[in-house]
């Protein structure tokens, strides 16, 4: 095979991912292809305005709200919605509750589907090959080392995420919540709770 190497001499970019996302970046701006200051609201309404503060919220009031929660796990693109969380593609959310018999789990084997106005932007190891394949072979292991124990007689539901359909776990409300408030529930929820790979944990247990 001929070597094309010299023919095309270029510079390689850095080696850390954040300088190699800055190079590019600012490659798509020189070229006109970006509008910085467009990109830049996109991330601060994803890193901080977003993030998984959105399904926290919707988490909460599906524990607050009984009637709520049903409208959630019937159909929770509609329900979502009633909280102005509203995805700008055409994809669907579907929402799957934990209980004491069954814990859910979502992946996404083929890329990174994610429900981005719910939880903001996908952590790394969402996206990494060691997760998206282990978390459908092995997915009890996968958890055991994560920190989620769970019996042998829990039943784990492995729910692949597509570029149609995207998923939010309802974690199980944890002891000792009864009588706070929406917001001080929402506090308590996590990313990790709401893609499955973690519980939540009861006001003022261990970080």
């Amino acid at each position: 095979m001929e070597d094309h190497a010299d023919q095309h001499p270029h510079q390689e970019l850095p080696s850390d991912p954040a300088l190699r996302v800055q190079a590019l970046e600012s490659l798509l701006v020189e070229k006109g292809l970006v509008d910085p200051a467009a990109l830049d609201a996109l991330i601060d309404t994803y890193e901080h305005k977003v993030g998984p503060r959105n399904g926290a919220r919707v988490v909460a009031r599906a524990w607050a709200d009984p009637e709520f929660k049903k409208r959630l796990l019937a159909d929770a693109t509609a329900a979502v919605a009633e909280l102005g969380y509203v995805s700008q593609g055409h994809e669907h959310l579907v929402a799957a509750e934990n209980t004491p018999e069954c814990h859910n789990l979502v992946v996404c084997t083929l890329c990174s589907c994610y429900p981005w106005p719910v939880l903001g932007l996908p952590p790394v190891w969402y996206k990494s090959a060691p997760y998206r394949s282990r978390a459908v072979i092995d997915p009890r292991g996968v958890l055991r080392e994560l920190g989620v124990e769970l019996d042998e007689n829990v039943e784990i539901r492995v729910w692949d995420s597509t570029s149609e359909m995207r998923y939010l776990v309802v974690p199980e409300r944890p002891a000792g919540t009864e009588g706070m408030s929406e917001e001080e529930l929402a506090a308590l929820v996590t990313r990790d709770a709401m893609i499955g790979t973690a519980k939540v944990k009861p006001p003022g247990g261990p970080a």
